[in-house]
């Protein structure tokens, strides 16, 4: 196990509710003194854009990654996806400034590779022999492939009705695979059992270890440096565990820190589907029945990190939305007809609730808008059926 720093300047890891500092070369998963998510500290003293490195990978931000030695490293090329602008749309809806991210080039097919390439390198840096993760699908494939590169032993717990491409996926990287009827949140629950009779288990959960987020916040280096320092006015994020969200504001906060950029910061939206929407019910002060969806990302009914989904949408002064499932279908297909790009079901739901916020009067036409396709809809074809 490494633990002398090269070039990473990560320098501590801090308790998200009452800031208390562990040792970074612990292996650590949420904090034991607010049972709360994690977060990396850095040392930005000195640290430049003039040190990022010349890479076609997230990697390219490795001094604020948490992974002391380079060695460690298990990339399979992920990260650096491009930013589309949607001409065809913001010409038919009267935008001025419209524009997607579109995650589904990650190696595995969505977002979930840039958490899980720094997740299982950080877990090789500690000497984790096995990792288990619940998931709605995309992770568990991602974690399986990483694994897989590793050579970590991997367990993959997922809802009985994911569709069976996902689980093809990660058995075909090698990976044990468990099946549960109902959510992800049974499905963690299958993991808090199996983690007690084996604790030599790593779970890498959504925000129950502070490593995959640190891999998500990526995204907001690259929206940074490829908008040339200029951020959008918003950023419409489809939000599950939320780990993305919460990643790219830390990137921003970072990044603010370090003099990389300055001004506003963007709106950050949440958006949700109203078969499954706990964030919009917390802010909303209603309940919800948490039922499956055909945006399998989407269906997290018990987040663990909602209170920082929250802060950020509260610092950012932005929101959160609802979409249902007809409405992510059509805007998956008008994505498709009118810009050739295949999005997940997530993706469906973030032009959807686009437009429904205009609609609403919450959005200008002249903003410059930044949405978030976190996959590739391939996967969730048997969903179609």
């Amino acid at each position: 196990m490494a633990t002398e720093t090269t070039f990473s300047h990560a320098l501590n890891v801090k308790c998200s509710a009452c800031e208390k500092e562990y040792e970074f070369t612990e292996l650590l998963t949420f904090s034991p003194c607010c049972t709360r998510p994690l977060l990396v500290g850095y040392n930005f003293n000195g640290l430049s854009k003039k040190e990022l490195l010349p890479k076609t990978s997230l990697w390219r931000y490795e001094a604020l990654l948490p992974v002391l030695n380079p060695e460690n490293i298990v990339s399979l090329g992920e990260g650096m996806t491009s930013i589309i602008s949607l001409q065809r749309l913001s010409h038919e809806y009267g935008f001025e400034q419209l524009y997607l991210k579109d995650e589904s080039s990650n190696p595995t097919g969505s977002f979930k590779a840039r958490g899980m390439s720094v997740a299982i390198s950080k877990a090789k840096e500690l000497g984790i022999k096995h990792c288990i993760v619940p998931t709605a699908g995309n992770a568990g494939g991602a974690m399986s492939a990483y694994c897989a590169k590793a050579g970590i032993e991997a367990t993959v717990v997922m809802p009985t009705f994911t569709p069976h491409i996902f689980k093809e996926e990660c058995r075909s990287f090698g990976a044990n695979l468990i099946e549960i009827n109902g959510l992800i949140d049974a499905c963690g629950q299958k993991v808090r059992e199996m983690k007690e009779k084996d604790p030599n288990l790593f779970d890498v959960s959504t925000m129950k270890e502070p490593y995959r987020l640190e891999g998500k916040k990526t995204m907001g280096f690259e929206i940074a440096e490829q908008f040339g320092w200029e951020l959008p006015d918003v950023i419409i994020y489809p939000t599950g565990g939320g780990t993305g969200l919460i990643g790219i504001w830390k990137a921003f906060d970072e990044m603010l820190t370090l003099g990389w950029i300055s001004g506003k910061l963007p709106r950050m939206i949440a958006i949700q589907t109203a078969n499954c929407a706990p964030i919009w019910s917390e802010v909303n002060h209603e309940e919800f029945s948490p039922k499956p969806s055909l945006a399998n990302g989407l269906a997290v009914p018990y987040p663990f990190a909602k209170g920082l989904i929250i802060n950020v949408l509260n610092q950012s002064k932005g929101g959160v939305y609802t979409v249902t499932e007809e409405e992510l279908m059509a805007g998956m297909r008008e994505l498709m007809m009118k810009e050739g790009v295949f999005a997940a079901p997530e993706g469906g739901a973030i032009w959807a609730g686009l437009k429904k916020m205009v609609h609403l009067g919450v959005l200008s036409h002249n903003e410059k808008i930044l949405l978030l396709n976190t996959g590739f809809a391939y996967k969730y074809m048997e969903n179609f059926e």
